[in-house]
């Protein structure tokens, strides 16, 4: 069962996201919070698996909300779900440098809300690779938004820094297998071996250090 928490400030958003996953079999809703401070003190204590958190909410906003939940070594399980208005919103990157593991947008289908919610459930981060490219190419190009990278990446492989690279182009572990003419099951290994090193918490944090750090940049292939 995927338990879910949803914070936002809209009663009545709250209420629909009752009403589509009641019907579910695999999804329970388990907290509801209208604000931040809420949304920390409903996650540490039913744990769940998802958060669905939206940015302005009154007293702390999301984005605070989002990192003290991923600065919380108890919670270190739990998943965060940007909500934003817009597709390429600047406060989704300050949720993903959060240690948000996605984002969606508010007017999503129901369907594909359902979709996102297994999907981040399961471990793998909601960002597309279209709205990858996009998004973080075009806030962490901006001066005010670069960020020291970390010390860790010194203890990257060169092979690893390929496989992190190309994960920031929004590739799939089988595509990033092809390019590197190497199986799936050597490109997860990598994968998992950057995370651990990186302290990063998905994929989604992946893309933010590699960008970060330069191994990626707008416009350019890696390697």
């Amino acid at each position: 069962m995927i338990r879910v928490v949803v914070a936002d400030d809209q009663a009545l958003f709250r209420a629909g996201f009752r009403v589509l996953l009641e019907p579910e079999d695999d999804v329970e809703l388990v907290g509801e919070a209208g604000d931040g401070v809420t949304a920390l003190e409903v996650v540490r204590r039913t744990r769940p698996d998802v958060v669905l958190m939206d940015v302005r909410m009154p007293g702390m906003d999301g984005i605070e909300a989002t990192r003290a939940i991923a600065a919380d070594e108890r919670l270190a399980g739990v998943r965060v779900v940007i909500l934003t208005t817009y597709e390429l919103d600047d406060y989704v990157f300050d949720g993903l440098r959060a240690g948000a593991s996605g984002f969606l947008v508010k007017d999503t289908d129901p369907a594909e809300l359902l979709r996102a919610i297994r999907v981040v459930a399961d471990g793998d981060a909601l960002l597309s690779p279209g709205v990858t490219r996009r998004l973080i190419a075009d806030l962490v190009a901006r001066p005010d938004r670069r960020a020291a990278p970390p010390p860790e990446l010194a203890a990257l492989t060169g092979r690893e820094r390929e496989v992190v690279a190309l994960v920031a182009l929004g590739l799939a572990n089988d595509e990033v297998a092809e390019r590197l003419v190497v199986s799936p099951a050597t490109v997860r290994t990598h994968v998992s071996r950057a995370m651990t090193k990186l302290h990063a918490r998905d994929r989604a944090q992946l893309v933010v250090f590699a960008y970060q750090a330069g191994l990626a940049a707008p416009g350019r292939p890696p390697g």
